[in-house]
């Protein structure tokens, strides 16, 4: 008898990528994209120490829309920026103050910043106390730190830390 994999949402996800990559709803595609997502999360669950524990699902699907609209805008406002002024930016590293302490939730928000277009997290410090990210246009360095804490940490926070 089959175990059920350690990560089921992990392998559900890596089943949906491999049903889009194959581009093909077939039965046979189906199954093999839920074995390999079984196969990869039974084969790498060694590699992760603790199980992420997601203490608020609605706000994490929440979230996920936000970073997406989040990506779409950021991608119309850094081509407007770029074809329409582009002498006018005003690109500056920026220091982000992190109130989170869990691995998995400071990886989330650094991945979430790189998403973003116009934005790349580029270093963590040493005592993980701030981020340092560039903006490509920062006309206001502290909206853009308070945006990233409001919009991004403090979700983060309530789904991946327990309160």
């Amino acid at each position: 008898m089959l175990r059920p994999p350690p990560h089921p949402l992990v392998a559900l996800t890596l089943a949906a990528v491999w049903l889009l990559l194959s581009n093909s709803l077939a039965p046979g595609q189906i199954a093999l994209g839920l074995l390999l997502g079984w196969a990869i999360t039974l084969f790498a669950a060694r590699f992760w120490p603790t199980t992420p524990r997601i203490h608020r699902p609605l706000l994490l699907l929440r979230f996920i829309g936000v970073v997406l609209a989040d990506i779409v805008v950021a991608n119309l406002a850094v081509a407007r920026l770029i074809v329409v002024s582009p002498a006018r930016l005003r690109p500056a590293f920026v220091q982000v103050p992190l109130a989170l302490k869990s691995d998995l939730a400071i990886s989330v928000l650094a991945n979430t910043i790189c998403l973003t277009p116009g934005t790349v997290s580029s270093r963590l410090a040493p005592d993980r106390a701030h981020l340092l990210v560039h903006a490509l246009d920062a006309a206001d360095p502290d909206g853009l730190v308070a945006t990233i804490k409001r919009r991004y940490e403090a979700p983060l926070r309530e789904i991946f830390e327990p309160c």
